[in-house]
């Protein structure tokens, strides 16, 4: 170990000349690289993400990163948790559980749509303290309120595929008003095959917000404890 560490200091002279601007940057620190981690990956998406990238952004060298973090699936993991921070204290005065649930569930769904990336990683990355904060919260609510032991597990599964589902569409679902409406009007000349989705009006539906909290009550009906 220490054989490598003299070898990466060797290589710190380096890095000042290729970056003039680590003078005038802040100390490199954990929370730097992730930060400026976050920023590409919603700049660049996952593909854009790169330790080269990365360093060139901290004004620092990329060997400097690795005394932080030790690989770019590191960084991943890193920044998906950090935008996945959850503050507790938002439910506080809640009165009814669903309430507490219909929070928990609409803020981590505008979590990842404000850093659409992460619903790509998540189901690929390690589990970091503040997902699995959120998943002991829902749990734990869901419990007080009822819920059996034996369905708990089924429970926490179908809200979170419901609302990875419904980031996925809304994100990737990306159709101008005017690609909407000859949509529709392909429905209405198809109508004889498409009776009920054209008479809804399916695809000119845009409320995902309104849709999104319909469906959890939906599914919050059901999850709820039978008398």
């Amino acid at each position: 170990m220490a054989a490598k560490r003299s070898s990466v200091a060797g290589k710190r002279p380096r890095r000042t000349g290729a970056s003039p601007r680590s003078a005038q940057e802040p100390p490199l620190s954990l929370e730097r690289i992730v930060a400026t981690a976050v920023e590409l990956l919603d700049t660049h998406g996952i593909d854009g993400l790169s330790m080269r990238r990365l360093a060139d952004r901290l004004g620092a060298g990329a060997m400097s990163l690795y005394w932080h973090v030790d690989s770019k699936e590191k960084v991943f993991d890193l920044a998906l948790d950090s935008v996945l921070a959850y503050r507790e204290s938002q439910t506080a005065g809640f009165q009814d559980w669903r309430e507490d649930v219909v929070h928990m569930l609409e803020d981590w769904r505008a979590c990842m749509q404000r850093h659409p990336w992460s619903a790509s990683l998540l189901p690929r990355r390690a589990l970091g303290p503040n997902i699995l904060g959120r998943l002991e919260q829902l749990s734990k609510t869901l419990s007080e309120a009822g819920v059996a032991d034996a369905d708990l597990n089924a429970g926490i599964w179908s809200l979170w595929n419901y609302v990875m589902g419904a980031t996925v569409t809304r994100g990737s679902f990306d159709l101008s008003d005017d690609d909407r409406a000859a949509a529709q009007r392909r429905l209405t000349d198809l109508s004889r095959l498409y009776p009920t989705i054209e008479r809804s009006r399916l695809l000119l539906d845009d409320d995902w917000d309104g849709a999104f909290r319909k469906g959890l009550d939906f599914l919050l009906d059901g999850i709820a404890p039978r008398p």
